[in-house]
């Protein structure tokens, strides 16, 4: 058996194949929802996944408004933002970060799941999120996934 017949092939730029996927959001906790979809976005569920890479896919998530968290997490827990004012440290709770744009949850939750560099703001713009049944971006003719089927 020759050993050096056995190439390990990387992906790159060229030979990524990025498809649109359609998430429904639709009574999901937040977390393990927003980890699933930082999965997609990554493309950690693809055989030819390179850390270094871009191959994840265009992740639609609608329906952002009917999430739901488990316990006291609505009221109790802490959202830290800093202006880089001085005194210019916000603190939100996620309820006050849902009655003014649900969608912003979800981004809040999958960004922390990314690389904090410039491939993790990359990925965050194949990102989508809608509140509502309805998406702009029929003309890519995105598949519907089930995130329960997600591991």
């Amino acid at each position: 058996m020759n050993t050096l017949s056995y190439k390990t092939l990387s992906a790159n730029r060229q030979t990524v194949r990025k498809e649109w996927v359609v998430v429904d959001a639709t009574n999901q906790a937040l977390g393990r929802f927003s980890s699933k979809v930082a999965k997609l976005l990554r493309g950690k569920h693809k055989t030819n996944y390179t850390p270094h890479v871009d191959c994840g896919d265009n992740v639609i998530v609608i329906n952002a408004e009917k999430i739901r968290m488990t316990g006291k997490k609505w009221t109790n827990r802490e959202i830290f933002h800093y202006t880089g004012y001085m005194g210019g440290q916000v603190i939100k709770t996620p309820k006050d970060m849902y009655e003014k744009n649900p969608a912003s949850l979800i981004f809040h939750a999958v960004r922390g799941m990314l690389p904090k560099n410039r491939l993790g703001d990359a990925l965050m713009k194949n990102l989508h999120v809608y509140t509502g049944s309805e998406h702009k971006h029929q003309a890519q003719a995105p598949k519907v996934l089930d995130i329960n089927t997600i591991k």
